[in-house]
């Protein structure tokens, strides 16, 4: 699949079957976050596989009760190590947020190109889902996603409306 498609037809995807996803699938999908840059190479994540049912429904409940998300064979937690670099000059300790993300980017265009569905899932209770996964004080929660296979056959159509390109961007200043 061409990159500019899997960018192009990439959802957020709300609905799952319950097709088990392949180990090698998975693996290849992990492996992309895994070779994700990061400041200094300092790799400041991980990621937390989630299968079990009883955890997933949790978890779905710790996301504002999305329980779409539960639907989904494999939950993905990605989270960051809280790190003593202030990138920017003002992030501080979570400055592990940009790395993350790109990493947690990496893994979800990657499920793209395996025919996977995920949704980035935002809106989690931070502490509840430590809690639930027994995630560290030092460590955050950065994002969340089911992994699945999606139910709808349009789950990748293209995008709808977007703000024009000059919208968007400037020429040597803001």
């Amino acid at each position: 699949m061409d990159f500019y498609e899997v960018i192009r037809t990439r959802r957020s995807v709300r609905s799952y079957k319950p097709d088990p996803i392949p180990k090698d699938v998975l693996r290849r999908v992990l492996e992309a976050a895994r070779i994700a840059p990061s400041g200094s190479n300092r790799q400041p994540w991980r990621f937390i596989i989630v299968e079990d049912e009883d955890l997933k429904r949790r978890l779905a409940e710790a996301c504002s009760n999305q329980y779409f998300i539960e639907e989904a064979p494999v939950v993905i937690v990605a989270c960051g190590y809280n790190i003593r670099y202030n990138r920017g000059g003002y992030m501080g300790d979570m400055s592990m947020l940009v790395d993350v993300s790109i990493a947690f980017t990496h893994l979800i265009l990657a499920a793209r190109v395996e025919g996977l569905g995920t949704c980035w899932i935002g809106s989690f209770d931070n502490e509840e889902v430590k809690k639930i996964l027994n995630i560290p004080k030092d460590v955050n929660v950065v994002a969340i996603t089911p992994l699945g296979y999606p139910k709808r056959e349009d789950a990748f159509a293209e995008p709808g409306p977007r703000k024009a390109l000059e919208e968007i961007t400037s020429t040597d200043r803001f």
